[in-house]
């Protein structure tokens, strides 16, 4: 079945089981339909299906400015907070779909918070931020979440748009179910998009290869639409010429016909019925299953034959799940051969209320806004984020809503326009605007070839409890994995931290740090004694797959040049008078406990006579380690004081939590740059290794004090989760800091990423305007714990002080 056109799809069916069905549907038991219910169910149930949704503080940036955002994570099944993943990460795409900004953000309970400067030197353009999860790399990119932003350049905003040209247009066709077949009759859906990948109206005509007119066209909304037709038997192929307008055509040749194989058709034939008819065309006489199913629940499972040609399925859409519902139709062999979609708004949404105490304010005037949940169940409780920006020329669009995102967008292919429209919109209008957005922008988060292949492991592990470094161990002279090589990671503190992993089949390490926050130096090693001719590579965590779709185009106007001027003048200002408080940060918790827990025996050297010989120090104040020379140099034999003996080899030696396994190099280091001596006086099991006891030490500034590691070690700067900055604006509180001479020219007032309300209860949330008059656009987006999703928003007059 061809990949491309099925992305085109529409319907499911979600029929409970005791509920009666028409005489034309004959419902057969979960498990039946020669097993494919139970290989999908099997397929869904091996991990949960993860989503992430991004609230990001406004639509338009201007570079050198910092870009808020707020991580919601929910279950794909009934949108509820899910703790399944610790890290997300966040990355900023340009046009070319390469990455300009990378971060790691850590998750807490389903959510997270985090930021990102944008570089002055980031050159004006559409951009596309996207989030993901180890979890989520399992899966296709375009189930990532994706959403376009806009970055002005101030410094360099005096080029021209783009030259309009029919070359700036595209136009793809989409038969439904998949596929065109000689002699059958097919609905085919239809998108006309600009450079930017809006939708654009247009009317169009089919020709044949004669030149005949065989179908016309015409937009509906966002440049959808759709027509049937019927191909004719024989060579012919179709070409669609479109008219965007005066003397501009964009010609472009429909999906080849099939000469054989199956066409579907979904009706509105009633107010609770679907009619899903399917016609075939070359094949033989069979019994077709219908298998129906949404967010990892199985609806339908049917069988219809297929007499002359013809099957037909009715379907009750009140018993549909809410959202968007998949139909797939298999033939006898069991192969997928058509697909459908079907959206469904959901009945219930998480209904925000928020309400401003005035019509109308001045300039640096208090602002409060309360903030409420109608009808949330006194045992819930949801999680909410605000921004509070000002509306100018320059704003585009702002971003869907979380409710609109979880329930519809996200199962979608590329940027959906307006998907306000589709929940709010009623009458056969919105319907056949809805059918034809699934028909053109439908897309399956799975392949059926794996549903019905053999299980295999997922590729990439959830990171519950920290970020997850991996890396590769090779063999020096072949490039060739090595397996079970012990590896040891180890950022140089005076928090001592050690993890230690074997190698897999494909010489993979993996490191689970569960407090890796900011940027440090990692130190990778293997044991000498064990191997010494390894090739350490730190591997990236990132993504290297990308979603498809139109890459946004993007021209700086020529009428917005005073508004980019203005622009450029007050992020000059707010940076000079406002940069001090730009990476204010929150502050950390810290364990510091070392990863082996609580010593046997901890020494603070400055407490004893100060020696500058380690053996000395070792001999006189440690009598749990027993130092010996030997042909080879110097030795440390740890005492297990619970067996009463010594123990017969080297303990884990660390320096700052960096291993050291030439005992020769630590016993000539300077013991007056060793603040503290701890010693395990026990073996100690650490992963697939065995310590004869640990001999930690530590210097006073946990930097290793320039001691030589070995030149086989791997040192590399890596970027753990960001540490978490903290919004600042400024109170006008007081009469002294309203009268204030410096400028305040903030477009953004207000940013709060973690607002918590149980039950019905409100929240006053306040704030202070700046020295621009204008109109605000206050944005609250929101997730409760019982899986209800909503967004609000609403605008604040700020004029101009008398």
């Amino acid at each position: 079945m061809n990949k491309r056109a099925l992305a085109g799809l529409g319907l499911l069916l979600v029929l409970g089981w005791s509920t009666a069905r028409p005489a034309a549907a004959q419902t057969a038991p979960l498990d039946s339909l020669d097993g494919l219910t139970g290989r999908l169910l099997r397929y869904e149930r091996r991990g949960p299906h993860e989503k992430l949704f991004l609230h990001l503080d406004r639509p338009t940036y201007l570079s050198g400015e910092m870009m808020w955002f707020k991580i919601y994570a929910a279950d794909g099944t009934h949108a509820r907070p899910l703790a399944l993943s610790s890290v997300a990460y966040v990355e900023v795409l340009d046009a070319d779909q390469q990455p300009v900004l990378q971060t790691k953000v850590a998750l807490q309970k389903g959510s997270g918070q985090g930021s990102l400067g944008l570089p002055t030197a980031l050159v004006a353009g559409s951009y596309t931020v996207r989030a993901y999860t180890s979890w989520m790399k399992n899966f296709s990119p375009d189930a990532y979440f994706h959403r376009p932003i806009t970055v002005i350049n101030t410094q360099s905003a005096s080029g021209a748009g783009a030259r309009d040209s029919a070359a700036s247009y595209d136009a793809q066709f989409f038969p439904e179910g998949g596929h065109l077949v000689r002699g059958l009759r097919s609905r085919v859906a239809f998108k006309i998009t600009d450079k930017a990948g809006r939708g654009v109206a247009a009317e169009g005509k089919v020709l044949s290869a004669s030149g005949a007119v065989v179908a016309t066209f015409r937009t509906l909304r966002f440049g959808m639409g759709h027509f049937d037709f019927t191909p004719a038997a024989g060579p012919d192929t179709y070409t669609a010429s479109i008219t965007l307008g005066p003397k501009r055509i964009l010609t472009r040749p429909l999906p080849a016909p099939a000469e054989q194989g199956y066409v579907l058709r979904l009706d509105d034939t009633g107010p609770d019925q679907l009619t899903l008819t399917v016609s075939a065309s070359g094949v033989p006489a069979e019994t077709l299953s219908l298998l129906a199913h949404s967010r990892q629940q199985v609806a339908v499972a049917t069988r219809e034959p297929l007499r002359n040609g013809k099957a037909v399925f009715v379907i009750n859409k009140s018993a549909l799940l809410d959202g968007v519902s998949h139909l797939t139709l298999f033939n006898a062999d069991r192969k997928p051969v058509c697909e459908r979609l079907y959206f469904r708004a959901p009945q219930q949404l998480l209904s925000i209320t928020g309400r401003a105490d005035k019509a109308q304010y001045g300039t640096r005037d208090k602002v409060s806004v309360q903030v409420a949940t109608a009808a949330l169940p006194a045992a819930a409780a949801a999680n909410l984020s605000m921004a509070v920006y000002r509306l100018d020329s320059l704003t585009t669009t702002p971003g869907p809503g979380i409710d609109r995102y979880l329930w519809l967008t996200s199962d979608l292919q590329g940027t959906v326009e307006s998907p306000d429209y589709y929940f709010t919109a009623t009458g056969p209008e919105a319907a056949e605007a809805t059918d034809n957005l699934l028909l053109t922008q439908g897309w399956s988060r799975f392949r059926w070839e794996d549903v019905l292949a053999a299980p295999k492991p997922f590729e990439f592990l959830a990171e519950p409890y920290g970020p997850v470094i991996q890396a590769q161990v090779l063999r020096a002279d072949t490039r060739q994995p090595r397996t079970g090589v012990t590896t040891y990671l180890a950022s140089p503190s005076r928090i001592v931290d050690l993890s230690v992993a074997a190698s897999n089949e494909q010489g993979i390490v993996r490191f689970e740090r569960n407090r890796f926050g900011g940027s440090r130096d990692i130190v990778l090693q293997t044991d000498p004694g064990q191997d010494s001719t390894s090739l350490l590579t730190v591997l990236s965590p990132f993504s290297g797959r990308y979603a498809t779709g139109p890459r946004p185009a993007f021209g700086i106007t020529p009428r917005f040049q005073q508004d980019y001027a203005r622009r450029h003048f007050q992020a000059q200002v707010q940076n000079v008078f406002a940069g001090k408080h730009r990476n204010r940060y929150a502050a950390e918790r810290v364990d510091s406990l070392a990863f082996f827990g609580k010593p046997d025996e901890t020494y603070l050297l400055d407490k004893f006579t100060r020696f500058k010989v380690m053996e000395e120090v070792l001999r006189e104040y440690v009598p749990g380690v027993v130092v010996r020379i030997r042909k080879d140099g110097f030795h440390l034999l740890v005492v297990d004081r619970l067996n009463k003996t010594v123990l017969s080899e080297n303990p884990m030696v660390l320096l700052d939590g960096v291993p050291v396994f030439n005992i020769n190099k630590m016993m000539a280091m300077n013991p007056l740059k060793i603040r503290k001596l701890d010693v395990l006086d026990g073996r100690y099991f650490h992963g697939p290794a065995v310590y004869n006891g640990i001999v930690s030490f530590t210097t006073y500034k946990g930097d290793l004090e320039g001691f030589p590691l070995d030149p086989r070690v791997l040192v590399q700067e890596y970027e753990g989760v960001q540490r978490q900055r903290e919004f600042y604006a400024p109170r006008y509180d007081t009469p002294e800091a309203a009268k204030s001479r410096l400028p305040d020219l903030r477009n953004l007032l207000y940013w709060n990423p973690e607002i918590s309300l149980a039950g019905p209860a409100a929240k006053t949330l306040d704030f202070y305007t700046g020295d621009q008059a204008g109109r605000y656009l206050v944005v609250l987006q929101g997730l409760a714990t019982n899986g209800l999703a909503g967004s609000r928003s609403f605008v604040l007059d700020v004029k101009p002080a008398l």
